[in-house]
C-alpha cells in the first residue's frame, strides 16, 4: 500500500507544487489516487499556511478531499499545530468533520490522551514512531498500542547513504510491534532509499510532497501524483 502525504508542514515557499487550500488539496488528492495512492494523509492549513487542528480549518479540507476520493483520508495531530497537549485533545473532541484516521506522534507529550480522544470519536490512529526519539519505547509499553491502526515508522535520517540503515534500526527497535501493520517511510534525501527498502521488505509505505520535493532522478516533483507514479515504478 502506498499512502500519499500531500503537503506536511511545507508551504508554497518550498515548492509551487505544494497544495495548500482545500480545493488544491482535493485536486492533488484525486490525482494522486488516480496515480495509485491507496490512502491520503493531509495537513489542514490556515489561510496564512500554518498547520491547524481547529474544526474551522479541518472540516473544509476533509469535506473537499473526501468528496473526490473513495480511499481513507487521514490528518496530522502534530504538536507544532497545537503545542498544548490538553488543547490538542480538546480540538479533536470539537471536530465537526472526521477523518478516517489521524497520526499521533508517540514521542510528543500527551500522545496517549490524544489517541484516546480519537478512539472516543471513532477515529483510528496511526502511531507515529520517529527514529532518534523515545517514541518506540513509549508506544510499545502503552496500553493503547494494540488499538492502533498501524505503526507509522518515520525515519528522520535525511542522508541517502544511511537512511536505510536507520530504517532497519528503527524496525528492530519496534520488533513485533504487537503484530500491527507497519508503514515505513523516510524524508528528504532519505525518502527514496527508505521507500525502496519498504518495497523490498513488503511493508506499506508513503510518498508525497511532505516527504520529498524531488523525483528519484533528482528533478523537482511537479505534483504528488508524479511522486506516487514514481513510487509505484520502483522495483520491489
Amino acid at each position: 500500500m502506498i499512502q500519499v502525504c500531500l503537503n506536511g508542514p511545507r508551504g508554497a515557499g518550498d515548492s509551487p507544487a505544494v497544495p495548500m487550500s482545500p480545493a488544491a488539496l482535493a485536486e492533488s488528492a484525486a490525482a494522486a489516487v488516480a496515480a495509485g495512492a491507496a490512502e491520503v494523509h493531509v495537513h489542514p492549513k490556515t489561510p496564512c499556511g500554518s498547520d491547524s487542528l481547529s474544526p474551522r480549518v479541518v472540516a473544509p479540507v476533509l469535506e473537499a478531499v473526501q468528496a473526490v476520493v473513495d480511499v481513507p483520508v487521514g490528518v496530522t495531530t502534530g504538536a507544532w499545530a497545537e503545542p498544548d497537549p490538553a488543547r490538542r485533545a480538546e480540538r479533536i473532541r470539537s471536530w465537526t468533520a472526521l477523518p478516517d484516521h489521524a497520526s499521533v506522534n508517540w514521542h510528543e507529550d500527551g500522545a496517549e490522551e490524544l489517541a484516546a480522544a480519537l478512539l472516543e470519536r471513532g477515529v483510528g490512529f496511526e502511531a507515529g514512531v520517529w527514529s532518534g526519539t523515545p517514541g518506540a519505547r513509549r508506544f510499545l509499553r502503552s496500553p493503547l498500542a494494540p488499538h492502533a491502526l498501524r505503526v507509522l515508522a518515520e525515519v528522520t535520517d535525511p542522508s541517502p547513504a544511511t537512511a536505510a540503515s536507520s530504517a532497519r534500526a528503527l524496525l528492530a527497535e519496534l520488533g513485533a510491534a504487537h503484530g500491527l501493520p507497519v508503514l515505513l517511510h523516510g524524508e528528504d534525501a532519505g525518502a527514496w532509499p527508505v521507500l525502496r527498502l519498504a518495497r523490498r521488505l513488503g511493508l506499506d509505505t508513503r510518498i508525497g510532497l511532505e516527504d520529498t520535493l524531488l523525483l528519484p532522478d533528482g528533478r523537482p516533483a511537479p505534483s504528488n501524483a508524479a511522486l506516487v507514479a514514481a513510487a509505484r515504478a520502483q522495483p520491489p
